[in-house]
């Protein structure tokens, strides 16, 4: 299953491109639904297209009947309140989307869901939330917790304690999480719609570098709302107010597209046909695993952070994770064995402020973890003029 996220800055008319993304893919056969929280504006789109609107409070009690036999089962003493009266949390809406999406991706009979995510914060909330879930999981029930609670329903059959429910709400959610690649660029491609105002090339930049910091990358921009020439001093100064804007987008990403204004907002089928303003459907890139490079002092790692420029990225270590701020959003990567057993010595942005701007971690291996045998070798293999 392909996802094709429709976002952009408010009333850059992300949900109209949206809209006329999912009705060309299922014009042109695939099994496509548009996902979004709102019904769409556009009359008789659900006749041509299959539209799912998902509400956080509906979703919420839903999933709260599911599994509250369970939690009362094994809580006893406490006293579980019926899904009619459980009230949505901060970002239930976000958690609603991706349970849809997890949802349509067990279905089998979707090819394309195209998610008409709103505005660009909304949007980066729900790109973020399956590793921030993971994030929380594991400090909720980390491996030794796990460990043990398998080990007492082994000695201690029958009912299951609070510990036990607790991680079977763990797995859940982690089954719910692991259904929807929304960090792959090559399964779930986001398509930026902007404005054609002096804001869109600084939207953009800032959108790259936020889509960096979570592991995607923007697929598509699409200039929206570019009004025609006008006459008369005012529509002269509008437009080359434009050719500014589409100018300075043109020079960040080597492909811009730009829609038109239409004088009366389409209201149907035939005129969402007639924006023609449906993202393109190209195949998205593979997401290129970040790697660790031999380097003289140790080890490096470059992750891809476009227009990120100097003093605006933050860099930490905490326990086996790397965490990355920038542009609002925050990261945290786990490290791979080698380089659990290294320390961060710093970081460079590489090419700022470009569409190549990228982070390079440089790692030491820290002689309290490692062998000094194998650390000598280690660092013969790394001295000039050596052969493996």
């Amino acid at each position: 299953m392909q996802i094709l996220l429709v976002t952009g800055p408010g009333g850059a008319g992300s949900s109209t491109v949206a809209a006329a993304t999912a009705l060309t893919s299922a014009a042109a056969g695939s099994r496509c639904v548009l996902l979004t929280t709102r019904p769409p504006a556009a009359g008789g789109l659900a006749d041509a297209v299959e539209v799912d609107v998902v509400a956080a409070q509906p979703a919420l009690e839903r999933l709260w009947s599911r599994h509250a036999d369970q939690v009362s089962a094994a809580l006893p003493m406490v006293a579980v309140p019926p899904a009619s009266s459980v009230v949505a949390v901060p970002a239930a809406t976000e958690f609603a989307v991706l349970a849809a999406l997890a949802g349509h991706a067990a279905s089998g009979r979707v090819d394309v869901v195209v998610v008409d995510a709103g505005p660009l914060p909304a949007a980066l909330s729900l790109l973020a939330l399956p590793a921030a879930l993971r994030w929380w999981l594991a400090q909720a029930a980390p491996p030794r917790l796990r460990m043990l609670a398998t080990l007492r329903s082994a000695v201690v059959p029958g009912r299951p304690g609070g510990v036990a429910a607790l991680l079977g709400g763990v797995s859940a959610l982690e089954e719910l999480v692991g259904a929807v690649p929304l960090a792959d660029p090559a399964r779930t491609a986001v398509h930026l719609v902007l404005r054609p105002e002096p804001e869109a090339a600084g939207e953009l930049g800032t959108a790259a570098t936020a889509l960096g910091v979570l592991g995607q990358r923007a697929a598509s921009v699409t200039v929206n709302r570019v009004l025609p020439e006008l006459p008369g001093e005012w529509g002269a100064a509008r437009g080359r107010l434009q050719h500014a804007a589409l100018a300075a987008v043109g020079a960040l990403v080597d492909d811009v597209r730009s829609v038109a204004e239409a004088a009366v907002p389409p209201a149907d089928v035939p005129g969402l046909r007639a924006l023609d303003a449906a993202v393109p459907a190209t195949p998205g890139a593979p997401a290129v695993p970040a790697t660790p490079q031999r380097t003289s002092a140790g080890w490096s790692l470059a992750l891809p952070l476009p227009f990120a420029r100097r003093g605006e990225v933050e860099l930490t270590r905490w326990a086996d994770d790397l965490v990355v701020t920038a542009a609002g959003q925050r990261r945290s990567l786990p490290l791979d064995p080698l380089l659990r057993r290294c320390i961060v010595a710093g970081g460079t942005l590489t090419r700022p402020g470009t569409a190549e701007t990228g982070l390079e971690v440089r790692f030491t291996p820290d002689p309290a973890q490692w062998p000094a045998g194998l650390l000598a070798a280690q660092e013969r293999m790394a001295a000039p003029g050596s052969r493996a």
